[in-house]
C-alpha cells in the first residue's frame, strides 16, 4: 500500500495591498491614500483552479490522486493539473476551496481553460483566503512571480483599468 504523502498546495510570496475599488478587490505595490485597505504586508499566495460550471468556486489542490494510485503534489501536481489532467479525468484533488472548506473533486469537474483564482492568505497554516484580488494596479510586473502575474490582470493604473472597463 503506498503512503500518502501530505498535502503540499503550490505557493509563492508578494508584500503589497488588496484594495477595494467600487467593489473589485486589486492588489498594489503602493497605494493612493483615497483608497479602502482590505489587507496590507506579505501575502501567502495561492492559486484556487475554478469549478466548472460554479465559477464562484476554486479549490487550491494540495493533493491529487491519480485513477492507478499515483499521487500529486506541489509543482508536480500543478503541472499535471493545467498541462496532462485530460489523461486522468476521474483522478480527485484534495484541497481546501477559496471559502476555507476542505474538499475532494474529480478533475472533469474543474475548469481548467479558466485562469486560476488568485488567493492570499496571512500565514502559511491558513485555510481560508484574506483577499482575492481580481486585478492588479503595476506599472510593471518586474520582480513579481511569473505564475501571479499570469492568472492576475495587469493595468498601468486605475485609469486605464477603468477606461478599458468602459470600452467593453
Amino acid at each position: 500500500m503506498t503512503d500518502i504523502p501530505e498535502r503540499q498546495p503550490i505557493r509563492d510570496e508578494i508584500e503589497g495591498f488588496v484594495v477595494d475599488i467600487n467593489g473589485i478587490q486589486a492588489f498594489m505595490l503602493e497605494i493612493p491614500d483615497e483608497l479602502d485597505v482590505i489587507a496590507s504586508g506579505r501575502f501567502i499566495v495561492r492559486y484556487g483552479v475554478q469549478f466548472l460550471g460554479k465559477p464562484q468556486l476554486s479549490i487550491v489542490p494540495g493533493l491529487i490522486a491519480l485513477d492507478y494510485g499515483e499521487m500529486l503534489t506541489g509543482e508536480e501536481a500543478w503541472d499535471f493539473l493545467w498541462n496532462r489532467s485530460n489523461l486522468h479525468p476521474r483522478a480527485d484533488v484534495f484541497g481546501y476551496r477559496n471559502d476555507g472548506e476542505d474538499d475532494m473533486i474529480v478533475i472533469k469537474w474543474l475548469d481548467v481553460d479558466q485562469s486560476a483564482h488568485v488567493l492570499f492568505y496571512d500565514t502559511e497554516n491558513a485555510t481560508k483566503p484574506v483577499a482575492s484580488p481580481q486585478i492588479m494596479i503595476a506599472s510593471d510586473d518586474d520582480g513579481l512571480p511569473q505564475r501571479f502575474t499570469q492568472h492576475l490582470p495587469r493595468y498601468d493604473s486605475i485609469a486605464k483599468w477603468q477606461a478599458e472597463l468602459e470600452d467593453e
